[in-house]
């Protein structure tokens, strides 16, 4: 099945090819239809199985609370990889209710304020994470994010920058800092992109990304570099929602409103929900739609 799922990619990679050397009247009438479509990841069977065994012990009138909320979290975990976040969101409320001291939750709480645009809400969660556990790494990416979404990109910096330099060889979180720096100054933001390529790890698929951003490699550089070291359709649907997405905030950058909207929805169609790129495609898509979003 590997070589199958490399032919068909190459296949509808080589015309998407094609289709980006056509003409710009061309292109902004077809845009991205030639573009390769990931399979929409299926629900997980043992999540689902996971759930209902959750049930069945949430059912049980006698179990501690402090055990009983580490078990609402736990469902809530699931509910968010399954995109049922409004479940998801209800336990992590009665967990906190039961156990106000849980990291974890605050920080999972907070993303779906984010993706809400409850900014306010969400700023307190991830201050909560950080109050109950100083360490908590994620809790400055997703903090930075609700402020680079929430207009505070002066603040959101020092979060994301942070958060990468806990891991200078990452490509995505370079990412991250590169967007809110560039809401302030993007003389500077490409600066920082250069002085921190060095350091990135070379055999990330995700460092084209970085070039892409720099100019120094182009989107079908990127395309063409997208089967590479993958294994499996599901392997594929899950960098195929990442790619999606950042090339969405490339053509927004471009100034390419369709086409940036349209790789945004593409990263909402592969169902990876518990992804980052997957839980703020749709405000981006917001952002697009609104004027502020003509900034992007």
């Amino acid at each position: 099945m590997r070589n199958l799922i490399s032919l068909t990619f190459f296949s509808l990679i080589s015309v998407s090819i094609v289709g980006c050397s056509s003409t710009q009247h061309v292109e902004q009438k077809a845009e991205m239809g030639n573009l390769l479509l990931a399979e929409p990841a299926p629900v997980n069977p043992r999540s689902q199985m996971a759930i209902a065994r959750y049930n069945q012990v949430l059912a049980n009138a006698s179990i501690p609370d402090e055990d009983r909320a580490e078990l609402l979290y736990q469902r809530g975990m699931l509910y968010d990889s399954v995109g049922l976040a409004g479940l998801a969101q209800f336990d992590y409320t009665q967990a906190l209710q039961l156990k106000p001291d849980m990291a974890e939750v605050y920080n999972s709480i907070g993303i779906h304020y984010v993706q809400q645009m409850n900014f306010i809400q969400a700023y307190e969660a991830f201050d909560s994470t950080l109050d109950i556990d100083p360490e908590y790494d994620f809790a400055f990416l997703n903090r930075g994010i609700a402020l680079y979404y929430g207009g505070r990109s002066d603040l959101a910096v020092a979060d994301l920058t942070t958060f990468q330099t806990k891991d200078e060889t990452d490509p995505f979180r370079v990412l991250w800092t590169y967007f809110a720096k560039a809401d302030i100054d993007e003389a500077d933001a490409k600066a920082y992109l250069l002085s921190v390529r060095p350091t990135l790890n070379e055999e990330h698929w995700a460092v084209k990304l970085v070039d892409l951003f720099l100019g120094t490699a182009s989107e079908n550089d990127l395309l063409n570099s997208l089967i590479e070291g993958v294994s499996s359709q599901a392997e594929l649907t899950d960098r195929l929602c990442e790619a999606y997405f950042y090339l969405g905030k490339y053509h927004s950058y471009l100034g390419n409103k369709g086409i940036a909207s349209n790789y945004f929805k593409l990263a909402l169609s592969t169902n990876v929900y518990d992804y980052v790129e997957h839980r703020y495609a749709r405000i981006e898509l917001n952002r697009l739609r609104t004027p502020a979003g003509d900034e992007n």
